[in-house]
């Protein structure tokens, strides 16, 4: 038995961690064990991948098994990192068709959340590029679902969280790219409104996403630095860099020390952080070639950036609230936010497309993800940031979710309840379950 605990560092579970090296070892821990769920890089920011008392850590079943250079399709294993993949085959031109805000997340994992990136206006979310995935489930058979195979285990298994087996292997379809660079679009937005209407105007980009400003009030609630993106062709790049397109230079990675004092993020300290970032994206507005990790995994770049939180961890709020209520909810979040002066300078706010999936998180309208130190005042805010959601429509992110209660989860989505049906007449419970299942009653 270890301390074990997602990205956030809370909750942290005592758990045996397993790691299983093949199919046939795979196959005889989940026969040997009463209940497990399957965990990949450990991103999940709560306790979505921590089975009490048996953890499979899935990191080394992680090989490409093949790539067919005509059309982008890849069959891998479910330990794979997404960086893995980027290395791998964005040298010759393809890269994954969606992507969260990190590298550092497995094939399995990305399957399990559904995870959506910065495109999905346009391109929808994992399941989009997913052609099929194979799942073993409580007596040890793999099955191959996909839209036109086992539909109903696919549907499920893409947003399940791991609770409909252990995620194995998976094809998904890649993107042809001409450059490893993104022409880059900055416009600073007053207000809330302002930048809603920014996103409203720019559907058409293939990227966007938002930093915003969760401390400012007044006539400038919610200013923010909308960000779009596109693949960057040849005709975008300087001479140097066309002539090698696929060569970024590697910046530097920076390590959060293991120790970070909390004490140094206080009300103070992220209210001047966020007004400095922001008069210093609004001095740089407009148009700029810059590397793909920049654009997508600006985090990455700072290595354990977990840890600056402190030794209690931190816990990220992140809903979705569908169009029509959006801009009522999100001005009603934000004053709260600000009124409590609990900010985060991790806060992001995307559009979403439209989706119909059974238990995946996203709708049409916004997300707003923040992140906050765990102390008793900020826990009391996010029970108060549930409420306002729930009031406007909304839905939360199983994959960012580390304290939610029961009640909050079925009162915000009606889809739990079938969910949860769904598993007890497969015999998938109690076979797969997490920490957070467990405290959700999925």
């Amino acid at each position: 038995m270890r301390g074990l605990s997602g990205w956030g560092n809370y909750p942290v579970s005592q758990a045996q961690l397993l790691a299983p090296r093949s199919e046939a070892e795979l196959q005889e821990l989940i026969a040997s064990n009463p209940s497990v769920i399957a965990r990949g890089n450990g991103r999940a920011y709560g306790d979505s991948a921590v089975g009490v008392p048996a953890t499979l850590h899935m990191r080394h079943i992680d090989k490409m098994i093949s790539f067919d250079a005509q059309t982008g399709l890849l069959v891998a294993e479910s330990g794979v990192l997404l960086g893995d993949i980027i290395s791998a085959f964005l040298p010759r031109g393809w890269f994954p068709a969606v992507v969260p805000g990190t590298k550092f997340v497995t094939l399995g994992g990305a399957i399990a959340a559904d995870v959506h990136g910065k495109n999905h206006h346009k391109d929808g979310s994992f399941r989009s590029c997913l052609d099929w995935v194979e799942v073993m489930g409580p007596d040890g058979t793999v099955r191959r679902c996909s839209p036109q195979e086992n539909t109903e285990l696919f549907n499920w298994t893409a947003g399940g969280m791991g609770l409909t087996g252990v995620i194995l292997r998976a094809a998904i379809r890649l993107r042809r790219v001409s450059s490893a660079w993104i022409r880059q679009q900055t416009i600073p937005a007053a207000n809330l409104d302002a930048a809603i209407e920014i996103f409203e105007r720019s559907a058409a980009a293939t990227y966007s996403v938002a930093w915003i400003d969760c401390l400012a009030g007044g006539g400038n609630l919610g200013r923010s630095l909308v960000m779009l993106g596109e693949h960057a062709g040849l005709q975008d790049l300087s001479y140097d860099q066309a002539a090698r397109p696929f060569a970024i230079p590697r910046a530097s990675n920076r390590t959060v020390p293991p120790v970070f004092p909390s004490f140094a993020l206080n009300r103070l300290s992220v209210r001047t952080f966020n007004a400095a970032y922001y008069w210093a994206g609004a001095r740089k507005a407009g148009r700029q070639i810059t590397g793909y990790d920049s654009f997508f995994f600006p985090l990455d770049a700072l290595l354990g950036w977990n840890r600056i939180y402190g030794r209690k961890g931190f816990a990220q709020f992140q809903c979705v609230l569908p169009l029509d209520s959006a801009r009522a909810g999100l001005r009603a979040l934000l004053k709260a936010i600000s009124a409590a002066g609990q900010g985060s300078f991790l806060a992001v706010l995307k559009r979403l497309g439209a989706q119909d999936s059974p238990f995946s998180f996203p709708m049409e309208g916004y997300t707003l993800a923040l992140d906050f130190p765990v102390n008793r005042r900020s826990l009391q805010l996010m029970q108060d940031l549930d409420r306002i959601t729930i009031a406007h429509g909304g839905r939360f992110y199983l994959a960012k979710d580390s304290r939610m209660s029961r009640d909050t989860l079925h009162a915000a989505d009606s889809r739990a309840a079938e969910f949860a049906g769904m598993r007890q007449l497969s015999g998938l419970h109690p076979s797969f379950q997490s920490a957070q299942s467990q405290r959700l009653s999925l």
